[in-house]
């Protein structure tokens, strides 16, 4: 069942955060539905601005309504990653969206509220909630590119100070991850003493994190051994997520690491089957896989075991 992100995080505020999982084809969202079922937990569904031009954003729409029917326990949000303002419109507009993200953060201050005011106005028309972006983070993801030198932790005072006037539902925080699967190049990691400071001054306002995939060694090696080169890839270490989920931190992004899952699955296969080609060998291996690997997330993140109390708390708003 889609529904409210809003109302997603009230549940969510200060005991978990919700894993926000994008996905670009039918084999991730098999995966990623089995996954959050085996492991009973509410979750976010991200499409970015790249996966919607990936074939038609019709196809991604049919497919996670699909889902929705094969699975009809399921409690999620759909959620427009990265989105620029004329696609947050679009999103908008359609009326399938949870909530929308307008990414302003590369633009100056004045110029991120005002164009994240005029993408709130327009989605609480419509009962969408905006996630807006405050802060640089760094690395590569899709059509996000940004030199580490040019990333810029979100200051407390001006977090605040967007939030009032912006009007914003989330706010997506620079605290020390980055985007891809080079995370970090020395033994850096995430700011949690940023997130209190932010937290002191939004009381019980959710916050988002960025970039949070772990990028699991394991899977780095497999990948490098079936023949890859992704050599010093770093990611977040996971046993973080709970403890920035409790200063209010409830959703985490996690893509790049679904991205590696995938790698590995179908160069490991290729490898080992040289005489096969049909896709759905390994696309059936690979929904496996990502259903494991969502579960295993669900668990670090706090997320698993809620589903019947989410549900609950989503039928009592309703009332």
């Amino acid at each position: 069942m889609i529904v409210p992100t809003r109302v997603l995080f009230e549940h969510a505020y200060g005991k978990y955060a919700l894993g926000a999982y994008n996905i670009n084809n039918l084999e991730q969202a098999m995966g990623l539905f089995r996954g959050n079922m085996d492991s009973q937990a509410p979750f976010i569904i991200q499409i970015s601005k790249g996966a919607r031009g990936y074939t038609d954003k019709r196809m991604l729409e049919a497919i996670i309504r699909t889902a929705d029917t094969i699975w009809p326990d399921a409690l999620f949000a759909v959620h427009l990653d990265h989105g620029d303002e004329e696609t947050c419109y679009e999103c908008i507009e359609s009326g399938f969206y949870s909530s929308v993200m307008i990414d302003g953060s590369h633009l100056p201050y004045e110029e991120n509220i005002a164009t994240t005011a005029r993408v709130v106005e327009a989605a609480h028309k419509r009962g969408v909630s905006v996630e807006a972006e405050l802060g640089i983070l760094g690395g590569v993801e899709e059509h996000i590119k940004v030199d580490e030198k040019d990333a810029r932790l979100t200051d407390p005072d001006e977090a605040k100070d967007f939030v009032e006037r912006t009007g914003c539902d989330s706010l997506a925080c620079a605290i020390g991850t980055s985007h891809g699967a080079y995370k970090f190049s020395g033994s850096q990691g995430i700011h949690l003493e940023r997130i209190a400071e932010i937290q002191k001054r939004l009381p019980g306002f959710p916050l988002v994190m960025h970039g949070s995939s772990s990028v699991p060694q394991d899977e780095v090696e497999r990948i490098n051994a079936a023949g890859g080169a992704i050599k010093n890839a770093s990611g977040v270490d996971p046993s973080k997520y709970l403890p920035a989920a409790r200063l209010g931190v409830c959703k985490v992004n996690i893509d790049t690491d679904g991205r590696l899952v995938w790698c590995r699955v179908h160069r490991e296969f290729f490898r080992d089957n040289p005489a096969k080609f049909d896709l759905r060998d390994p696309g059936k291996i690979f929904m496996s896989e990502y259903a494991k690997f969502i579960a295993s997330r669900n668990e670090l993140l706090g997320s698993a075991g809620q589903l019947a109390a989410a549900r609950e708390h989503v039928m009592a708003s309703a009332k």
